[in-house]
């Protein structure tokens, strides 16, 4: 790629290309804020790059090969990015959260009750453990929630006493704007929906903080209004892969719940949370077709659900981990007509009260949107 090409790249396109392959550090240590493992976007760092906040890879195979290199940051975070020796940008990236530093009444490190993700979200796993993990033959392939449990990183039930210590103090030292609260799947017709109604209105009476809470549809639809009782502001139902066979492929546990089950789950919540204020995360690059994505995301719009498609991006130590990331024309052959159709639809990310549509660090997709609004 020449001089003239990469210095006029849009800004969507380098975020795909950056998700897509990664990026080199030059100083891997000097990364402020990483994480390897866990639930949700893994194997990643946070940083800033043309007023977009991008979750990048940089622990996993595609990223030690990446033609992207970062340079160390100084001490307030700044840095540079280049490509084949030319310089593209300044990057930055955000610094160790204050509350990092801090511990629990009886001694556990607040950074493993919840952490920061992207540059002011505050992120937390309630069950650090799921009934499909524990079996290969059920479990989702892409999945890394047992890792930060089984090295230390983190403890497998948060209590809601704990997250409301924690989220007080990252909204008063670090200006944590929103919070994601997500859940392994514990045993139970409810799906987790219990326990994060605990955990919210535990936050919620400790400090006025916006919460996203993320689990699978329950059986019975009240739950939607019970969370929303609680202190649940947005809700996120997962789909991750959206045709039968690849959710069977990929996730055969999981693929139990019907796609047409979590349709009637979205029909039911957004009557409860608003139009926009229910989303659901999938993964582009599994198999799914852009066109078989863009058919549910149409459907899902007009429901009134906000279709957060992000980069599928292998973590170590998973099934899937040497799996391919889709290429940046891939993506940009979906986020840009998705763009559009969010528009048409009236949703828009920065509607969105709290989660990962609200962030909008995983995908370009919120660049796209913004492009398409202009």
């Amino acid at each position: 790629m020449s001089h003239d090409q990469l210095a006029a790249m849009p800004t969507e396109q380098l975020i795909n290309e950056l998700q897509s392959f990664g990026v080199r550090l030059v100083d891997p240590k000097a990364s402020h804020v990483s994480r390897r493992g866990g639930a949700g976007p893994s194997d990643h760092t946070p940083f800033t790059i043309d007023g977009a906040t991008v979750m990048v890879p940089i622990h996993n195979a595609p990223a030690f090969e990446s033609p992207y290199l970062v340079e160390k940051p100084d001490e307030r975070g700044n840095s540079r990015i280049s490509r084949d020796g030319i310089v593209l940008g300044n990057v930055s990236f955000p610094l160790r959260p204050r509350f990092y530093d801090l511990s629990t009444a009886d001694g556990i490190p607040y950074s493993k009750i919840a952490t920061l993700h992207g540059r002011d979200v505050l992120a937390t796993t309630v069950l650090q453990t799921c009934i499909r993990y524990q079996s290969r033959t059920k479990t989702c392939q892409f999945c890394a929630i047992g890792q930060s449990l089984a090295a230390g990183r983190t403890v497998e039930r948060k209590t809601p006493s704990q997250l409301a210590e924690v989220a007080k103090a990252a909204v008063e030292l670090d200006g944590v704007s929103h919070m994601v609260m997500t859940t392994g799947t514990p045993p139970g017709n409810d799906r987790g929906a219990a326990i994060l109604a605990e955990s919210a209105l535990a936050v919620k009476a400790a400090v006025d903080l916006p919460i996203q809470a993320q689990c699978e549809p329950p059986d019975d639809d009240a739950w939607f209004q019970r969370m929303k009782d609680a202190g649940v502001d947005s809700l996120g139902m997962h789909l991750e892969a959206v045709t039968p066979t690849v959710r069977q492929r990929i996730m055969p546990g999981k693929a139990q719940v019907s796609v047409e089950r979590y349709l009637s789950a979205f029909k039911a919540a957004v009557p409860v949370f608003g139009r926009g204020q229910v989303s659901t995360y999938i993964l582009a690059g599994l198999g799914d077709s852009s066109a078989e994505i863009l058919d549910i995301c149409q459907r899902l719009v007009d429901i009134g659900v906000y279709p957060f498609v992000v980069p599928f991006v292998p973590i170590s130590g998973t099934p899937l981990e040497s799996h391919p990331t889709p290429l940046p024309a891939f993506m940009h052959g979906i986020l840009q007509p998705l763009a559009q159709m969010l528009n048409d639809g009236g949703l828009k990310s920065i509607d969105v009260k709290a989660g990962c549509a609200k962030c909008g660090a995983c995908s370009a997709l919120s660049t796209y949107e913004r492009r398409a609004n202009a």
